[in-house]
C-alpha cells in the first residue's frame, strides 16, 4: 500500500445547516445550498463529531461455546457540535417544539416540554479545495447539553443530532470533490 501525505485531511472550517423536513437535498459537495437551509452560525472550535455505533448479539455454538456469528441488533449515527451563536434558529433547535416570537423588536421564547421535531440537516467540512458535504435527510436533535451563563465564555448550545434511516436504510449522504476519495490517492 502506497502512503500519500497528500491524502491527509484536516477539517479547517465548515458550516452546519438546518431545513424543514423533506427539503430539496444537494446532490454534490460544492453547489449552493437550497434556500430552505439556514446556516446555524458559529460552531465552537471543537468542530463537529460524527459517531457511529452498533450493538451486536453473539450467537454461540453448543460445541465449545465459541462465538460463531454476530448479528447487529441496533445501530445509530449521530452528529454533535456546540453552537456558540445565539439566534432564533439555534434557540428553536435547542428548545425542541418551542418558537421565538418577536413583536415590536422584543422577543419571547416560551420553552415547552420537548416534542418531536424532525428536520433535514447538513454539514460542510472544508480543507482548502477539498470539500466534504454531509446531508441528513431525516434527523432530529435528540440530546442537548447544559447552558452556562458566565462572564468569560460564550453562551453555548450543545446539540446532538440523530440521523434516522430512510425507506432504503440510508441515514446520511456524503459527497466530496476530494481526489483522495477516488480509487487512486493523489500523488
Amino acid at each position: 500500500m502506497a502512503l500519500s501525505a497528500n491524502a491527509v485531511r484536516v477539517a479547517v472550517t465548515g458550516a452546519a445547516y438546518v431545513a424543514p423536513p423533506k427539503a430539496t437535498l444537494p446532490t454534490d459537495s460544492e453547489s449552493t445550498w437550497n434556500a430552505a437551509f439556514t446556516d446555524i452560525g458559529w460552531i465552537s472550535d471543537d468542530g463537529i463529531t460524527e459517531s457511529n455505533s452498533a450493538d451486536a448479539s453473539e450467537i454461540k455454538g453448543w460445541q465449545g461455546g465459541q462465538t460463531v456469528r454476530k448479528v447487529i441488533s441496533s445501530s445509530e449515527m449521530t452528529f454533535s457540535f456546540t453552537a456558540i451563536e445565539t439566534s432564533k434558529t439555534v434557540l428553536e433547535l435547542y428548545h425542541k417544539g418551542s418558537k421565538v416570537v418577536t413583536t415590536s423588536g422584543k422577543s419571547v421564547l416560551a420553552v415547552k416540554a420537548p416534542g418531536p421535531d424532525r428536520r433535514t440537516f447538513g454539514f460542510d467540512v472544508i480543507d482548502g479545495d477539498s470539500h466534504i458535504r454531509i446531508v441528513i435527510p431525516d434527523g432530529e436533535v435528540t440530546e442537548t447539553g447544559d447552558i452556562t451563563y458566565k462572564g468569560d465564555e460564550a453562551i453555548a448550545y450543545e446539540l446532538t443530532i440523530t440521523a434516522y434511516p430512510g425507506p432504503d436504510g440510508t441515514v446520511a449522504l456524503k459527497y466530496s470533490n476530494d481526489p483522495a476519495w477516488s480509487a487512486a490517492p493523489p500523488a
